[in-house]
């Protein structure tokens, strides 16, 4: 298995982190691309630096490196991850704007009918935001906003984000020791 994961600059850094963790544990090859703001706030947000995230990576490319293999549809993958996804990225992708290595790779992703999965977080969301997420999910990209679950009584932030990821491998068909469904709570 092979997926790309993109780290953007929105809020919730850790969830690409928790992504590329658990893949790493899987043996699952990953290409990682972050942008400039992802780079930032990883470093504001978690105790990790930029370099340390890409070592987490079986491939870490430069944003923007349009030359990267993973730029070319000729690479098979079996989907991308953008965790955390700004809704400047979101935009570009929405819009088929290729300007940097990650919208390119989602377009891509999607051109190539394969699965992409966006993690926005933004709170208020604008009617923009919402039409770009609608007219995402209407070509069939997965749109999952970084909101919590409870049903599964997380007692701290990691089981919060564990979830959160869970559910976000399982659209690829990957499994973590962390998930909890539904029918396990009874």
């Amino acid at each position: 298995m092979r997926l790309v994961v993109a780290i953007t600059g929105a809020s919730g850094a850790i969830f690409g982190i928790r992504i590329l963790e658990e893949l790493k544990k899987k043996d699952i090859e990953t290409h990682l691309i972050v942008s400039k703001w992802g780079g930032f706030t990883i470093e504001q947000e978690t105790g990790f630096k930029v370099a340390e995230v890409e070592k987490m990576a079986s491939f870490s490319h430069d944003v923007n490196d349009l030359s990267a293999v993973i730029a070319s549809g000729s690479i098979k993958t079996d989907g991308m991850i953008v965790a955390p996804c700004s809704m400047k990225t979101l935009a570009g992708i929405a819009i088929g704007f290729a300007d940097d290595l990650i919208t390119r790779a989602a377009d891509v992703t999607i051109k190539e009918k394969r699965r992409l999965l966006l993690m926005p977080r933004e709170t208020p969301l604008s009617p923009i935001h919402l039409e770009n997420m609608l007219k995402l999910s209407r070509l069939g990209v997965i749109i999952m906003p970084l909101m919590p679950t409870f049903y599964t009584r997380p007692e701290t932030v990691d089981d919060i984000i564990n979830q959160t990821v869970s559910r976000a491998l399982a659209y690829f068909g990957v499994e973590t020791e962390h998930a909890r469904r539904w029918k396990d709570l009874f």
